[in-house]
């Protein structure tokens, strides 16, 4: 039993983190202090000054734990790290965990290549954005690439140079080979200088000299070619255009202002780079109940810029923070250089953070409707799952499991995850049956739920003994449900894993009816039906058909890679390299079936006895 007047005596008096608890040991808050000591003993006096959203937190605290910090910065970057990973109730969220392109340019390589990525790494790379538009960062990339003849490839120049042939790209001009060497280091840097003068705003010397290209093609009346350099300065005319110049210096900025109603705030972000805005996008903060301004832009700027991989010279701002100096110093680490945060009264910041301020205010009432119409699609879904089952924890993380086989043959296993109702894409896992035989379902789910636990609590456990908690690998984060589909027998194989790894999770089956739709969840050795209309029922079967498609599509792949290697392997003098070549000109078994020995005879590395092998393989039977 917790003794929480105890606990208290032994606070220490240190700078730290700590994690308030309800009766079920679950995380309902998470906060940080530069004296654990009178943070936490504020919490228990008795005190008038208590907002009733603390008054009612307070009543359900159970229990506490705390882990002390060297300092309150390294408190900030924890408090951060728990928050996003416990999601504690009684924590002013940020519900949108959007990820941005940028454009990377790998300027580290003798032969740099640019493309699209959604993470900054510590390499040697340069990168430029965030951009909000996908599409628009895809484009851009496109244009620089063909305008400039750049590499697409992985070959490691300049030791893979005349290896290989060169690919497509190069017999569509698309680029340069530097593979095959026709053009020098130098030359492909000069116009990798050129395209990092484009990316950072300076699109003049581009349109100048693309002008000049088209006019002394249109003289010659190469009018194809001129054609080509039109259609460059249109594209380049059509990004500038979406890059409307800021009156301030030519900084990367984040313009940061904010609208609420009752229970909820609408945060919009403009995004200035080199003084040109490149974007917009807002986010909303849940559980902003008799929260101040800065209480609210506070938890933004720690939930935001705690996920996102680029951090802006400075962050213009509506209101203070309640803790600048100290997140200010954060963001300075984080950046590598100094970071400025700033909240204008006049001059064009502050008619900037005026206009973002406005913009979050139309957002919220004009889109707050379809706002909450998707939330309820996604999390209102999950609650309603959670409410049907009687489950009292809140249902965040869910993953599905299902099989695939046929005849015995290539059994897959698939893992689907859906968080806060989306799929999450990035933590879907395959699993290959290893020790499966036949057509056995029930051993092949046990055999990928039992290799899934496990992987978890090995990380789990190397990533403890690291002294790395707040980090997650491949299998760590464990799911607040499992969706097996099926009924009773899949429930009980997953229920029998569970117990032998130790861990209690809820299980569910999603049970069909005899036309193979989804009827309702079977859950502890009850059939809980769920109404159709309801957005429980709508995500429960979007879970089950992604489960379903995810293992149907990676069984194809595992089960045609098997049927070319179990048929040609069979044949003799027919290795790796001669299979390859035979499926490379054929396309197909069926086609390779049909050919003649001199078709056979004809592709790369056959001769006439290996083609005769192949020819009377297929027709022994006849």
């Amino acid at each position: 039993m917790f003794d929480i007047k105890e606990a208290i005596k032994n606070l220490p008096d240190k700078p730290g983190v700590y994690l308030m608890k309800d009766e079920f040991d679950h995380v309902i808050y998470v906060g940080k202090a530069k004296v654990l000591k009178n943070r936490v003993r504020q919490y228990f006096r008795k005190s008038t000054n208590n907002t009733n959203k603390i008054k009612r937190m307070i009543s359900l605290i159970r229990s506490f734990e705390y882990i002390i910090t060297d300092s309150e910065l390294e408190a900030l970057i924890l408090e951060c790290n728990l928050i996003k990973k416990h999601w504690p109730k009684y924590n002013t969220m940020l519900k949108d965990d959007k990820s941005y392109p940028y454009i990377k340019i790998t300027i580290g390589e003798d032969f740099p290549r640019i493309m699209l990525v959604r993470d900054i790494k510590k390499d040697k790379a340069k990168y430029f954005g965030p951009y909000v538009s996908a599409y628009s960062a895809k484009e851009t990339i496109d244009l620089v690439r063909k305008m400039y003849k750049i590499r697409t490839c992985h070959r490691v120049l300049p030791r893979d140079i005349g290896k290989e042939r060169p690919c497509l790209n190069y017999h569509i001009k698309q680029c340069g080979a530097p593979c095959r060497g026709c053009v020098n280091k130098e030359e492909y840097q000069k116009n990798i200088n050129e395209i990092i003068g484009f990316l950072n705003g300076n699109y003049k010397p581009i349109l100048k000299e693309l002008n000049e290209l088209m006019l002394v093609y249109s003289k010659k009346l190469d009018f194809e070619k001129a054609a080509e350099y039109r259609d460059y300065i249109k594209a380049i005319n059509i990004i500038t255009e979406r890059q409307k110049i800021v009156k301030t210096a030519n900084e990367d900025q984040d313009i940061v202002a904010f609208a609420t109603n009752e229970t909820e705030a609408l945060i919009q972000v403009f995004f200035v780079r080199n003084g040109k805005l490149i974007g917009r996008e807002h986010f909303r903060m849940e559980n902003i109940e008799e929260q101040s301004s800065e209480d609210i832009i506070t938890a933004f700027v720690k939930q935001f810029y705690a996920g996102t991989p680029y951090i802006p010279r400075e962050l213009i701002l509506q209101n203070n923070l309640t803790e600048v100096k100290i997140i200010e110093n954060w963001l300075t680490a984080k950046r590598g250089q100094k970071v400025y945060i700033k909240v204008p009264q006049k001059g064009e910041k502050n008619k900037l953070v005026e206009l973002a301020a406005k913009n979050a205010s139309i957002t919220l009432e004009q889109f707050g409707d379809s706002i909450k119409k998707k939330e309820k699609r996604t999390i209102g879904a999950m609650k309603e799952i959670a409410e049907a089952i009687n489950i009292k924890d809140e249902i965040t993380r869910v993953e599905a499991y299902d099989i695939s086989t046929h005849q015995g043959v290539a059994t897959v296993g698939s893992m689907v995850v859906f968080e806060d109702g989306k799929p999450k894409k990035s933590d879907y896992r395959k699993f290959k049956i290893k020790y499966g035989i036949g057509p056995d379902d029930y051993a092949s789910m046990n055999e990928v739920l039992t290799r899934r636990f496990n992987h978890a609590l090995k990380e789990q456990k190397e990533l403890l003994l690291k002294g790395m908690d707040s980090l997650e690998g491949k299998f760590t984060r464990l799911p607040d449900l499992l969706l097996m589909d099926g009924g009773k027998g899949q429930v009980n194989i997953a229920l029998q894993v569970l117990t032998e790894v130790g861990l209690d999770i809820p299980v569910c089956g999603m049970v069909k009816d005899d036309k193979h739709q989804t009827r309702g969840l079977y859950y502890n050795n009850i059939e809980i039906p769920l109404d159709i209309r309801s957005e429980g029922f709508k995500l429960i079967g979007r879970i089950q058909d992604e489960a379903h498609r995810f293992a149907i599509e990676y069984h194809r792949k595992t089960h045609n890679k098997i049927q070319i290697n179990s048929v040609l392997d069979d044949i003799e003098g027919i290795g790796p390299t001669r299979r390859k070549n035979l499926m490379k000109a054929f396309g197909t078994i069926e086609k390779i079936k049909e050919a003649s020995i001199t078709s056979l005879s004809e592709v790369k590395g056959m001769n006439k006895g290996i083609s005769e092998n192949v020819y009377k393989f297929f027709r022994k039977d006849n």
